[in-house]
């Protein structure tokens, strides 16, 4: 019998799928993380604890490279990593104009020179091709960035360094675990430089930093220079700053470190999920991604980005960009005296990039739920 008078039932909304959900990577883990935090207050082994220690030692494991130091934030360990290697005052550093900015104040921090190069059309990295013709008697260094979770094309690269004696300082702040042939980020150039930012593939709850290095002496030089330039208390041999990973942060990326692999697998699968749902949509541009990557970010170019982004919200979903300008296009990055149209490429990324949700924990209708959104604007 039929209740006449019962209300129709009302359609659910679909839940919003958030760009990162960092709430949702506590809630598996939460109670590992309260007790590594807790023990490090029944230590009271604040600065340079043993956290700090025995991460810098798993990360550095993990990433295939003999040393790991901590410092306090991924610009830090770019900008140390490089001080390490003695890049200062009149040196040329190459580098994409399609980066965070913080690649580029690195260098500036150092009182050295960025020269922005551009960046391959497909997977916005660094374009080996546009390398030498950018060298100049200046140039001591080389800082590809290891975009969105994929690794630049450290073959190339390298072989571009050697060729011209060159240092390579790897920016892998988005690259945690992603690998280039059979070698991991961060173990492939002179030294590699890791985020630990909240919403990276490995993060902690505030910031955090990372150098690896394959050389003993950088290693010892980056020790002194994030801690006052003191292995000794009150002996200061070097000129530095205070720059130390802070041992609760620490604890809370030891927990995760054992994860990452398998949240890395995790991005991956959707990945791939979102390559069949967004296959065939004309006017849109997939990233071209190898497979040693890691899915930091997963990102698409549109026209009408703003439209695009309107319709995903009303949809329930939190795209987001990365990143709307090229470094040449920053107000403080103008005396480097780059006119618009320098970097085509870079410009172009910067005007149509669009990314879309990926984490371990995205539900997996995700994908197909936001393909049908750019299915309908890109039509």
């Amino acid at each position: 019998m039929t209740d006449q008078g019962a209300a129709p039932r009302l359609a659910e909304t679909p839940a919003f799928i958030p760009l990162v959900d960092l709430k949702a990577q506590y809630r598996a883990i939460g109670g590992e993380i309260d007790a590594a935090v807790k023990a490090v207050m029944d230590r009271g082994d604040f600065i340079l604890g043993r956290d700090v220690v025995e991460f810098e030692a798993g990360f550095s494991a993990f990433c295939g490279a003999r040393f790991g130091i901590g410092c306090g934030s991924g610009t830090e360990a770019l900008h140390l990593g490089m001080k390490a290697l003695s890049i200062g005052p009149g040196d040329e550093v190459i580098m994409p104009a399609m980066t965070f900015v913080a690649t580029a104040l690195a260098i500036t921090m150092c009182g050295a020179t960025p020269v922005l190069v551009d960046v391959d059309p497909e997977t916005a990295l660094i374009d080996p091709a546009t390398i030498e013709a950018a060298l100049s008697p200046k140039t001591r260094a080389i800082l590809p960035v290891h975009l969105f979770g994929q690794c630049a094309d450290m073959t190339a690269i390298m072989a571009i360094a050697r060729k011209h004696d060159l240092l390579v300082i790897e920016d892998a702040a988005q690259a945690h675990g992603a690998a280039h042939g059979k070698a991991r980020a961060g173990a492939i150039g002179h030294v590699g430089c890791f985020s630990f930012y909240p919403g990276k593939n490995l993060g902690a709850y505030g910031d955090g930093g990372l150098v690896t290095t394959n050389d003993s002496t950088v290693a010892d030089e980056v020790q002194l220079l994030r801690n006052w330039g003191s292995k000794r208390k009150y002996h200061h041999v070097i000129l530095a700053v205070n720059s130390r990973l802070d041992t609760m942060q620490a604890a809370v990326l030891r927990v995760k470190l054992k994860y990452l692999d398998g949240w890395n697998a995790a991005r991956q699968a959707h990945a791939r999920r979102y390559d069949a749902a967004l296959a065939g949509i004309k006017g849109l541009r997939r990233t071209r991604y190898d497979a040693g990557t890691v899915y930091h970010l997963y990102v698409v170019r549109v026209a009408d980005r703003d439209g695009a982004l309107e319709k995903l919200a009303a949809a329930g979903i939190g795209a987001g960009i990365h990143y709307p300008f090229a470094v040449h296009e920053q107000q403080a990055y103008q005396s480097l005296g780059y006119r618009s149209g320098a970097f085509p490429v870079s410009e172009d990324w910067a005007r149509n990039c669009l990314s879309l949700p990926i984490y371990a924990e995205l539900p997996e209708d995700a994908p197909a739920r936001a393909a049908a959104v750019l299915a309908a604007h890109c039509g």
